[in-house]
């Protein structure tokens, strides 16, 4: 009887690195209007106050205080140089949102913020000065 001859089996041809996968990036989302504003309201600390590393926490807290009114151009600015301007800031965000009665102390914050600012500088925005304003009186933790 013959035997039988078994075929060689071939060798198993290396498989194929496969691909690699391409990730589709997510298109880079624009950033929000809050975002933007933000961006300016921290150059504005850095530059026109001299705060190098502002508290951001404490910055947010006074957009927020600010509410709306920083998407309009005409209160998203403080008029320094008008007197009922600075009472309603006085009564609306010391007195109501930082909890200080005191007319003497809320002044001196007042003059305080505007003197880091800079009297020079026109438009003050609103959530920057409130942002001093909270710090002269140690009430940041009334915004966060």
């Amino acid at each position: 009887m013959a035997k039988a001859i078994k075929p060689k089996k071939k060798a198993a041809a290396p498989k194929k690195a496969a691909a690699p996968k391409v990730v589709k990036a997510a298109p880079a989302k624009a950033p929000s209007q809050k975002e933007v504003l933000m961006e300016k309201y921290v150059a504005d600390l850095k530059e026109k106050v001299g705060e190098a590393r502002p508290d951001m926490a404490l910055l947010e807290g006074a957009v927020k205080a600010c509410g709306p009114s920083i998407y309009k151009s005409d209160s998203a600015t403080v008029a320094a140089s008008q007197k009922d301007e600075l009472e309603r800031i006085k009564k609306t965000f010391i007195a109501k949102k930082l909890g200080v009665a005191d007319e003497a102390k809320a002044d001196a914050a007042i003059a305080e913020a505007i003197e880091k600012y800079g009297r020079s500088v026109r438009a003050k925005h609103r959530p920057v000065v409130y942002y001093l304003i909270a710090k002269s009186l140690r009430k940041g933790a009334a915004l966060k």
